[in-house]
């Protein structure tokens, strides 16, 4: 999986290539993953850039919302949009069990391998097969008595955040706003709570991604785990709703936790604007903010790949080997550059697996 320009893989916190399949390629979603399609993820594109797996997401769109419209009006100087509505159970469960149905396929098919362990990821990388995490992100397809909790461990669920950026029956997510603060509405209900304790018999991730303040201080103070936010940045740097203050990052550096960072283009940007021309260097900067809160040992990778606008210079899998050329030229050595790529993840992976 390693391309000549780079000495370790990528591990990747988070992407969303499943729903993308679903909404472009229902009827051969693996064909198309195998061979290449127009996409940021794809086998091609990994093996090219030496991308070796991640938290691969199971997200059920927001129903009727021009999301064109939506990242448009994200090109402003200021915008705060209003937050999708709920999802029917049954809708949720129907296009949740379409997108594990085509991450079963690619795994039948070799392009992939869904792992329940640290040892299954490094397997998986030495055999040269993507390394697949079964990530739901937004928990709209389980039920208040969590049975359908169950059945997902044992499908190979492995990490879920409780919502994305609407409201779920088990808490309240952050809305796409900027300038803003995510102290935005209340933290988690009853169903919430139950669910962070499941989550943590189960040893299943519980990820502060889009999760509003409330509802990262109810699961700090009720989960018993690491904390951990997939795919978010530093509100220091760009002052956005998504984005961890740094009582934040002080918050999951006391728990031992780790964050991933966003490449998504609003979420680095001072400006908050969802444009492309991000240079390399901003988005070092957010990896500085973040390493100086939390040490080099709570620190990775977590794209966004396949659900947001990227910096024009990291359009794909393919182009990976450009950021870690940039963390080079700016003076991380190896040993944290390999943290940083993918031995952070797996180590946290494996105090919360063991």
């Amino acid at each position: 999986m390693k391309n000549p320009e780079t000495t370790m893989p990528i591990f990747d916190g988070h992407n969303d290539v499943l729903s993308k399949l679903h909404a472009i390629h229902p009827h051969d979603p693996a064909a198309a993953f195998i061979d290449g399609y127009e996409a940021a993820i794809d086998l091609p594109k990994s093996r090219a850039g030496g991308f070796a797996g991640g938290f691969f997401a199971v997200y059920i769109p927001p129903l009727e919302v021009d999301r064109a419209a939506r990242t448009a009006a994200m090109m402003a100087d200021s915008y705060d949009l209003p937050l999708p509505p709920q999802l029917d159970w049954p809708h949720a469960v129907e296009v949740a069990m379409a997108q594990i149905n085509i991450l079963l396929q690619l795994e039948r098919q070799g392009a992939l391998s869904i792992c329940r362990s640290v040892a299954d990821i490094r397997a998986a990388m030495a055999a040269g097969r993507i390394a697949a995490i079964m990530h739901i992100e937004g928990a709209e397809a389980i039920d208040a008595d969590l049975q359908m909790l169950d059945v997902l461990h044992a499908a190979g669920l492995r990490s879920l955040g409780p919502v994305w950026s609407r409201p779920t029956i088990f808490g309240h997510g952050v809305p796409f706003a900027f300038p803003s603060g995510p102290d935005t509405g209340p933290g988690l209900t009853e169903a919430g709570l139950r669910l962070v304790r499941r989550c943590d018999e189960l040893g299943i991730l519980i990820d502060l991604s889009h999760m509003n303040a409330a509802g990262f201080r109810d699961v700090a103070r009720h989960s018993r785990n690491p904390l951990i936010a997939t795919h978010s940045n530093a509100h220091a740097i760009c002052p956005h709703a998504r984005n961890l203050t740094d009582d934040q990052l002080r918050t999951i550096r006391d728990s031992g936790g780790m964050v991933g960072l966003n490449f998504a283009t609003a979420f680095l940007r001072p400006d908050g604007r969802m444009l492309a021309d991000v240079p390399l260097d901003l988005m070092l900067r957010h990896l500085d903010h973040m390493i100086g809160i939390l040490g080099e040992d709570h620190v990775g990778l977590g794209s966004d790949y396949d659900g947001a606008v990227m910096p024009e210079t990291l359009t794909s899998t393919a182009d990976l080997p450009r950021l870690v050329a940039a963390m080079r030229q700016h003076g991380f050595g190896e040993e944290l550059i390999a943290k940083l790529c993918v031995e952070n993840w797996l180590s946290f992976l494996h105090r919360i697996w063991k």
